[in-house]
């Protein structure tokens, strides 16, 4: 079995950040923003099914850390081509920065070895560090492909991909297993599936199941393919100084919402004086 695994993220979205988007303590108030999928996330599932189309017997699985309601977005994996999911979940996560996530990741990962390729978005919109992956391939000690574009070759040994990078695109080859962060301008994910949707609208994990007040424990028993598996950080046997906002050394002072407002447009010929007084402006405004 050729294991891939996919980190996936439920982000709020912050295209829309208002006056209660930060907590006092520095951390941001999930609860005040509508929960999406990362974005690139979804590019990094998007390379993983193309893995899957192209090895035999492949297998993707999706872990996401995060609250019990992030649940959703592996089952929004499931529906466009994932085959399982691990929800990381406990209060002793909340907070955490880079650090404490990379180390809470990587102590999943163990769990789950041995496995082929782990594969993730190169960040996520909610903190834009792009640590998160290189932080838990260090603590692995895997060898890392970052800002992947395209796959070019994969098989039981090896991963070719194109990486973009700010000046041009650049093709590597690394050892399996590693771990490969996914930009952005990677091909976006393929839709829903309508028959898998059918197949994994019923997954859910123990915790949704307890609070449903439909009993599918008989389903569940018999369709072992949509348990949605859930662990904590007694599960994980995770040091507890290590997790969450106390093992989180990065803390956010201030959050605010840029709008950049529309001012007066200005007509320029190509004669020389209308060139040389824009630049004058540009430098009284300190911009040049």
């Amino acid at each position: 079995m050729f294991k891939i695994i996919v980190l996936v993220k439920q982000v709020p979205d912050t295209r829309n950040v208002g006056k209660d988007a930060m907590k006092a303590d520095g951390t941001v108030n999930r609860a005040a923003l509508p929960a999406i999928f990362n974005p690139e996330d979804l590019n990094a599932l998007e390379m993983a099914i193309q893995m899957k189309d192209r090895i035999k017997d492949a297998e993707i699985t999706v872990v996401s850390m995060g609250p019990g309601r992030a649940a959703e977005i592996i089952r929004e994996s499931l529906y466009r081509g994932a085959d399982k999911g691990y929800l990381i979940s406990d209060m002793k996560f909340a907070g955490a920065d880079t650090l404490a996530t990379s180390y809470t990741l990587s102590m999943a990962l163990r769990k789950l070895e041995p496995y082929n390729v782990v594969i993730c978005g190169r960040q996520a919109i909610d903190g834009d560090t792009a640590q998160v992956g290189p932080q838990t391939a260090e603590k692995l000690s895997l060898p890392q492909i970052t800002y992947a574009e395209t796959l070019e070759a994969i098989d039981t040994e090896s991963v070719t991909v194109k990486r973009r990078l700010e000046r041009g695109v650049e093709t590597v080859k690394s050892p399996l297993p590693c771990l490969i962060t996914v930009h952005s301008s990677a091909a976006p994910c393929r839709p829903r599936n309508a028959k898998r949707t059918l197949r994994f609208k019923r997954a859910l994990t123990p915790s949704e199941l307890q609070a449903s007040s439909t009993d599918y424990s008989a389903m569940l028993e018999s369709c072992s393919y949509l348990r949605i598996r859930e662990w904590s950080a007694g599960d994980l046997q995770a040091e507890p100084q290590r997790l969450g906002l106390s093992g989180s050394p990065t803390k956010v002072k201030k959050i605010e919402n840029v709008v950049l407002a529309h001012k007066d447009a200005k007509m320029l010929t190509a004669a020389d004086a209308d060139v040389e007084s824009v630049v004058v402006e540009l430098m009284g405004e300190h911009i040049i």
